[in-house]
């Protein structure tokens, strides 16, 4: 076997991640530690010895941050411990010892912004100051701070985008509950509608969705009349929607930890390439110029292109790969020249060579859908009876995809057979694969589990007497189904940020996110309003069989969690022990959905570590 890596040596920040080129193409900035934290950092690209840090946060990392069209200034966007209420801060960079400064400090307000080409100086905000529940639009100017209110929510705005054109555009639900698209008439203080889409094909929103550079057109992600989610571009006037590209089989975007799908050029703003994703990633390009740049990136790595960005003149290029054994490797290419170069590993102490490759497998279900899937098998460890952990990924309208994960490897190392199983409700591979979760939470969903690990058994890779279930979010309910629902299968589980009752879930959550549920949690599960539907939805509970739960459990839980709140937690540990029940319950006072720091994620894997190894061998 391998030699063991340390939690630590896993769990450490990188020494620099997230790099992006300056729009002249002289400078990059990323992300670097600072006090254990990561802050930005700029250097210039040419001549790195004068890197310099810009921030100075020493409670939690950062990780929004993006150049404006000023060389001066740089924004980025930090809540308070894991809160999600973000505020848009500016960095100075022609005064390096100044503070940054808090450009939206308004107290229990959510803000977000973009920069647009057309409003040169300034910054596009979303923010619920108003009404907490609602986003309105403002224009920020960056050098003095000033906000100007663009457009009021009318009530059922999800998100605003702008065009390059300055031309403010969204999405919003009906009373029925479908995705209507349109643009804001800022002269008149009115939306004119699009194009409208069935809301139930779409739980999450339409994604991706950009406007044309010439705003006479939006290209957006679209199942209509598919199964699969094709490019397309909608015409503002008529709502036509014509198809701009596709792939055979595969749903356009859908992976996770990925940019968007829609990659645009910087310099124009027209599309240049898409991104599809099953088993790996598979980019179409759709420019000249952009196909050749391609064809020298791809060649810098066999991992797959992670995050992309380039200069103005779109001859300096800084780029990203994501690998299952080499995480985030980033280089720089310049197309005129035709150099490149290595610029970092963001885990260089990490040898690839050590680490555990992630093998796609697929599974059949028991009612013959298949199960899209990776297996990580350790390195050195003939891979016969092993324990394994099943890994449940959140949403559940997200998806595992192939690519370095902390997590796993460090399983991995300590000898488990890990895996990550894609279920019914996952994303990307289409409409009816998603569909067929609805009303399945605690059914056919957790079946889906269930079959793959019937299925590691039976090819030999796993004991059946050594299986943990472990998630996050909604993995963590899953591992309380798994816990309640199928008390005999596991040996132990581990419940990360999850729900433990999905009516009380629903009721909490963050008033930005209730008025947008109907094609979602209302529709998959239920509406807790409903007195029937709330009997349906404590009996797919898992708070309801405490009494059933028998096998080990940790329990995790983010203190200042938004969107599964402590009490998810504080219900199931109580109950518990109530009983007489030993759990093990770890909560960080500050952290919220999901641990972000590297002191707190380090507990908790050695939590997990030791857990594991005591429950399982």
């Amino acid at each position: 076997m391998t030699p063991q890596i340390s939690v630590e040596d896993f769990f450490a920040p990188p020494v620099r991640a997230a790099a992006t080129i300056s729009p002249d193409g002289t400078r990059i900035a990323y992300l670097a530690p600072y006090e254990d934290r990561l802050n930005v950092w700029v250097a210039s690209l040419d001549d790195e010895s004068d890197a310099r840090r810009v921030t100075a946060d020493a409670n939690r990392s950062i990780y929004a941050f993006e150049w404006t069209d000023d060389p001066r200034w740089l924004l980025y966007m930090q809540d308070e411990g894991g809160n999600e209420n973000w505020h848009v801060f500016r960095v100075d960079l022609d005064d390096p010892d100044s503070e940054a400064v808090d450009l939206t400090p308004f107290p229990d307000v959510r803000a977000m912004f973009e920069t647009s080409a057309a409003r040169p100086g300034k910054a596009i905000v979303q923010m619920n100051r108003r009404v907490p529940e609602l986003l309105d639009v403002y224009e920020l100017d960056v050098a003095t701070g000033e906000l100007t209110l663009l457009a009021e929510n009318p009530g059922d705005v999800v998100g605003w985008r702008t065009g390059r054109n300055g031309q403010l555009y969204t999405s919003s639900l009906t009373a029925d509950g479908d995705v209507e698209l349109f643009l804001w008439q800022e002269d008149s203080g009115t939306m004119r509608s699009i194009a409208v889409y069935g809301g139930t094909d779409y739980p999450v929103g339409i994604n991706p969705i950009e406007m044309t550079p010439d705003g006479t057109g939006i290209w957006l992600g679209s199942n209509e009349g598919s199964d699969r989610v094709r490019l397309v571009r909608v015409d503002v006037e008529t709502g036509e929607e014509t198809e701009v590209d596709s792939h055979p089989t595969f749903d356009l975007g859908g992976q996770l930890g990925l940019p968007s799908p829609l990659i645009l050029s910087r310099r124009t703003g027209e599309l240049i390439g898409a991104r599809y994703a099953r088993e790996r990633q598979v980019i179409h390009a759709l420019d000249p110029h952009f196909a050749e740049v391609l064809a020298k990136l791809e060649a810098l790595s066999d991992g797959d292109l992670g995050a992309v960005s380039s200069d103005e003149s779109e001859q300096r290029w800084v780029v990203s790969f994501i690998h299952d054994r080499d995480p985030g490797v980033t280089f720089f290419y310049d197309h005129s020249t035709g150099e490149s170069r290595q610029l970092f590993r963001p885990f260089p102490h990490l040898d690839p060579a050590a680490l555990a490759p992630m093998t796609p497998v697929t599974i059949p279900s028991r009612d013959g859908l298949d199960l899209h899937s990776y297996l990580t098998l350790p390195v050195g460890v003939e891979p016969v009876k092993l324990p394994m952990v099943l890994l449940v990924h959140g949403g559940p309208w997200a998806r595992d995809a192939w690519g370095f994960q902390p997590d796993v490897q460090l399983l991995a190392n300590r000898g488990y057979a890990v895996l990550q199983v894609n279920f019914r409700g996952s994303t990307g591979y289409g409409k009816a694969f998603v569909k067929a979760a609805v009303g399945e939470f605690a059914g056919k969903m957790h079946d889906d589990l269930i079959d793959a690990v019937g299925w590691a058994v039976d090819q030999g890779y796993a004991d059946r007497d050594r299986v943990a279930i472990f998630g996050g979010s909604y993995g963590g309910y899953a591992a309380l189904v798994g816990v309640t629902f199928t008390p005999d299968v596991f040996a132990a589980a581990i419940d990360y940020v999850g729900i433990s009752s999905l009516a009380n879930f629903m009721r909490t959550l963050p008033n930005i996110a209730r008025p947008f549920l109907a094609n979602n949690w209302h529709q998959f599960v239920g509406n807790p309003s409903d007195p029937e539907q709330e009997a349906d939805m404590l009996a797919r509970s898992p708070i309801t069989y405490v009494e059933k739960i028998t096998t080990p459990l940790l329990v995790v839980q983010g203190a200042n969690d938004s969107r599964v709140v402590q009490a998810e937690s504080d219900n199931l540990v109580e109950a518990l022990r109530a009983r007489g029940v030993e759990v093990e319950y770890m909560v960080k006072a500050d952290e919220g959905h999901g641990f972000l720091n590297p002191d707190n994620q380090k507990d908790l894997y050695r939590a997990v570590e030791r857990f594991l190894a005591e429950h399982l061998g």
